[in-house]
């Protein structure tokens, strides 16, 4: 396409554009052209993290990742998680309500339930456990003893069937909780 144009660019009395020598030359530049307007229309792609492959590594640098809580170096994450935890690094709003903490574990492949003991007073039932004043500023995760995050559909073939353990659950959590709070784990 470009060699063409580049063709009509040349001065009528002085070039034949089919010449021997002109003609390849023109046809090499032509091909460079198309290939850099090839990549310049991927980068529409690359502008939107959903389809990005080649900036990928950039988005991350962006957002702060990989996230050390959840992609450990022994545990190398496919594009598709990648790309999800740019996604929710750059959407994410925030909160301190029990859903956000249970959405943020749940990204991370736990289930997890939220409890926040409120202290005792006169009017609660006397079956409720007593906790005092400081309590309001703790709250609980609970989730199970063992947790194992199975192998996903666009895992590739060099990720494990299944990765056991707490540990990126408590760091992301930990990462997130206001800082005036104590979580607290409870696994059953």
């Amino acid at each position: 396409m470009h060699a063409e144009l580049l063709a009509h660019l040349l001065p009528p009395v002085a070039y034949n554009p089919r010449g021997v020598n002109i003609g390849p030359e023109l046809t090499a530049e032509g091909l460079s052209l198309d290939a850099v307007q090839g990549r310049a229309e991927s980068l529409i792609d690359e502008a939107d993290v959903r389809t990005a492959a080649d900036l990928l590594a950039d988005w991350e640098r962006v957002a702060g990742l990989p996230d050390t809580c959840v992609f450990t170096p022994t545990v190398e994450p496919t594009p598709g998680q990648r790309r999800d935890a740019v996604v929710g690094k750059l959407t994410s709003q925030g909160g301190q309500r029990a859903e956000y903490f249970i959405q943020i574990a749940l990204a991370a492949g736990f289930v997890v339930t939220v409890t926040e003991p409120h202290p005792h007073t006169v009017d609660d039932d006397v079956d409720l456990p007593v906790y005092d004043a400081p309590w309001r500023f703790a709250w609980y995760i609970n989730a199970p003893a063992v947790t194992v995050r199975v192998f996903a559909v666009d895992d590739t073939v060099d990720d494990p069937l299944a990765i056991w353990g707490n540990a990126p659950l408590e760091c992301v959590i930990r990462r997130y909780k206001p800082a005036h709070t104590q979580v607290l784990f409870a696994y059953a």
